[in-house]
């Protein structure tokens, strides 16, 4: 008996197995096929909801980005955790993890994928400065910070750290990495109007991560 699915279950079961099919095999070394025997369903059933592989590929990073925006608007709305530490735990609840996430950024950062990469710094710049500027807001009136521009400091702030910290844009070694985000947290703080060396936690964290 054919099990009929309402259209947004199947389209999540599609990507749930191409998910774990790229990070098993990679984007490039996963086929259709694989992908038809993984679900079960007939190539038709396939391309109603994606054209190709890289139509998949969208549909994850849109997945990933929902589920990395969510994550961080819950982080941002906690009135219980202290600001400075709310801003460490937005910025880290960023970082793609889990399932067949090396693939995706390996293949947004391919040449062939440059609108793709544009796309997730177009979001990143568009949906992470809000939330940020709001905690940013909200540590002005607790005396935390001092600016009178909390979301365009933010829109500064993300828009270097989504250029420069971006391995596909600028080669760095280590060393280099690490002089920069020392400056970063410097001019930050100054940007901010914060207490020279609150944001010093932040490099702390970063360096615990790698």
């Amino acid at each position: 008996m054919r099990v009929v699915k309402k259209p947004e279950e199947r389209r999540n079961e599609i990507l749930d197995a191409v998910d774990e099919l790229f990070s098993q095999k990679g984007f490039d070394g996963t086929t259709t096929t694989d992908i038809l025997d993984k679900v079960g369903i007939a190539r038709g059933t396939l391309y109603y909801y994606f054209k190709s592989k890289e139509d998949l590929m969208d549909a994850l990073i849109e997945r990933y980005s929902n589920q990395l925006l969510g994550g961080a608007n819950r982080i941002a709305a906690d009135k219980d955790i202290p600001i400075i530490e709310r801003i460490v735990r937005v910025v880290l609840s960023l970082n793609l993890s889990g399932g067949s996430s090396e693939e995706i950024m390996d293949h947004i950062h391919k040449p062939q994928n440059a609108l793709m990469h544009q796309k997730i710094q177009k979001m990143i710049i568009n949906e992470v400065t809000p939330i940020m500027a709001e905690i940013i807001q909200e540590g002005v009136e607790q005396g935390v910070f001092h600016t009178p521009y909390p979301y365009e400091c933010m829109e500064m702030l993300i828009t270097y750290t989504n250029t420069i910290f971006d391995d596909n844009l600028v080669e760095m070694t280590n060393e280099e990495r690490i002089r920069r985000m020392e400056a970063f947290i410097f001019n930050t703080e100054r940007i901010l109007g914060a207490e020279s060396g609150s944001l010093m936690e932040v490099i702390q964290i970063f360096g615990n991560e790698e």
